[in-house]
C-alpha cells in the first residue's frame, strides 16, 4: 500500500504558474475550456428545467430538486465506478462520458417529456457526469504541477461562477424567447463543443493503474478512502455546508422569482471573487488559516432570509457568502496531498461526486422544509445547520493529525 505524503501544517510557500501560464498549457487549456463549456450548459439546463417545473408544478420541493436532481445519482458512480476515473486511457474516457452527457442533455430538449421522463433524465446525467469529473481531475492533477493545482482549481472555480452568471442571465433572456426547450437545445450545443476541444487538445495519459477499474477496485479504493479519519474530516467540511447552503439557493425561485436571477447572479459572482482572492493570492499556508473564516461566511449571511428584507440587502448578503465556497480549495489541496498518486482521481471525483449529492440532499431538505415553513424560514434553518456542521467539524487540525 502506498504510503500517505505528510506535510507541516502551515507549509512554506511555493512559487505557482500564473493563470496565463497555466492557459498557455495546451492540455491544461483544453481541459479548461471544456469544462467552461459543460458548465454554461449545466446552468442553462438548470435554469430552463427549474423554470418549467415551477410553471407545470408550482411546488417549491419539486422545483428544487429539479435544479439540482442531477447530483443524487452522483453517489452511484462514487460508488460503483468511479474507478474508471483512474484506468489507462482517461482522454477516452472523458470523451465518452461527454457524449453520454450529450445525449441526456438532447432528450430534456424533446417537447412534451413527462416529468416522470425528466428526472430519470436527471439521474442519468448526474451519474455520468459524476465519473467524468473524476476523469478530468484525475488528468487535471497529471497535465499541472503539484504547486499549481490550487491555482488551477482556482481559476477553474472562478470560471464556473462566471460562466453561471452569463448562463443565469442568458438563460433568462433565451427562455423569453425560446422556452425551456430552445434552452435545452443551446446547452446540448455547449456540451456537444466542450466534448470536441478535448478530442482536439488533450493527449492520452497511459501511466495508471494496472489493476481493471470496476466495482471491485472502486470498493477498496473507497474503503481506502474513508479509513483515515483526516480525508473522513474533510470531506465531511467539503461536503455538508455547502451543500445545505445550495439548499437554500435552490429556494430563490420559490422565495422571490422575480428576483431569483438577481441572487443566483449574485451568488455566482461572489463565488468568483472568493476563488480569485483565495486562489490566486493567497498563499497555502494563508488559505488553511483562513479556512474557518471563509466556512463561516458562507453561511452566516442567510439568516437574513428570515427576517426578509429587501431584495438588494439579499442580493449584497448572497454575494459576500459565496464568497465563503472558496474554502473548499485549502480542504481540496490537503486531500490531494493526503492521497497516493495512483488513485487521484477516482478520489477527486468521489470528493465532487459527494459534494453534488449534499447539493442535492441540502435542496430536497431546505425544499422539505419551504413545503411547510416558506421558503425564508427554510433558507434560515439550512444555513443554521451549515453553521453547526462548521462549528463541530475542524478538518485541517484532524488532517494534521491533531484532535478534531
Amino acid at each position: 500500500m502506498p504510503s500517505h505524503p505528510t506535510t507541516s501544517p502551515d507549509p512554506t510557500p511555493t512559487p505557482s504558474a500564473g493563470y496565463r501560464k497555466l492557459l498557455r498549457t495546451t492540455e491544461f487549456g483544453g481541459l479548461y475550456v471544456s469544462f467552461s463549456l459543460t458548465a454554461a450548459a449545466s446552468s442553462l439546463s438548470g435554469i430552463a428545467l427549474g423554470t418549467l417545473v415551477d410553471r407545470q408544478t408550482g411546488s417549491p420541493f419539486l422545483t428544487a430538486v429539479s435544479m439540482y436532481g442531477a447530483t443524487f445519482a452522483t453517489v452511484l458512480g462514487a460508488l460503483t465506478l468511479m474507478s474508471v476515473a483512474d484506468g489507462k486511457r482517461p482522454r477516452r474516457t472523458l470523451l465518452l462520458l461527454q457524449l453520454a452527457s450529450l445525449a441526456g442533455v438532447c432528450a430534456q430538449a424533446v417537447p412534451g417529456l413527462p416529468l416522470a421522463a425528466r428526472f430519470a433524465l436527471l439521474l442519468f446525467l448526474g451519474f455520468f457526469q459524476s465519473l467524468g469529473t473524476g476523469a478530468r481531475l484525475g488528468l487535471l492533477a497529471e497535465v499541472v504541477p503539484a504547486a499549481d493545482y490550487a491555482p488551477a482549481r482556482s481559476l477553474m472555480n472562478i470560471t464556473a461562477g462566471g460562466t453561471a452568471i452569463l448562463g443565469y442571465a442568458g438563460g433568462a433572456v433565451l427562455l423569453r424567447y425560446a422556452g425551456p426547450q430552445g434552452v435545452f437545445a443551446v446547452a446540448a450545443c455547449l456540451t456537444a463543443l466542450g466534448a470536441a476541444v478535448v478530442a482536439a487538445t488533450v493527449r492520452e495519459h497511459s501511466v495508471r493503474l494496472t489493476r481493471r477499474p470496476g466495482l471491485r477496485q472502486t470498493w477498496r479504493t473507497n474503503a481506502e478512502l474513508f479509513a483515515h479519519p483526516g480525508r473522513r474530516a474533510l470531506l465531511l467540511a467539503l461536503w455538508v455546508p455547502g451543500g445545505l447552503i445550495v439548499g437554500c439557493e435552490a429556494l430563490f425561485i420559490s422565495y422571490d422569482p422575480p428576483h431569483a436571477g438577481t441572487f443566483l447572479a449574485a451568488g455566482s459572482a461572489g463565488m468568483l471573487l472568493g476563488d480569485l482572492v483565495v486562489g490566486r493570492l493567497l498563499t497555502a499556508g494563508r488559505r488553511r488559516r483562513h479556512a474557518l473564516a471563509l466556512r463561516l461566511l458562507l453561511a452566516a449571511p442567510f439568516l437574513l432570509f428570515a427576517v426578509h428584507p429587501p431584495a438588494p440587502v439579499l442580493a449584497v448578503a448572497v454575494f459576500l457568502a459565496s464568497a465563503g465556497f472558496a474554502a473548499t480549495l485549502p480542504l481540496q489541496e490537503r486531500l490531494l496531498e493526503l492521497t497516493p498518486e495512483a488513485i487521484r482521481g477516482q478520489v477527486q471525483g468521489v470528493e465532487s461526486a459527494g459534494r453534488m449529492t449534499w447539493q442535492g440532499l441540502g435542496a430536497a431538505i431546505a425544499g422539505g422544509l419551504a413545503q411547510y415553513l416558506g421558503a425564508g424560514a427554510a433558507i434560515a434553518l439550512a444555513a443554521a445547520a451549515s453553521l453547526a456542521v462548521t462549528l463541530l467539524n475542524r478538518p485541517l487540525r484532524t488532517a494534521s493529525g491533531d484532535r478534531p
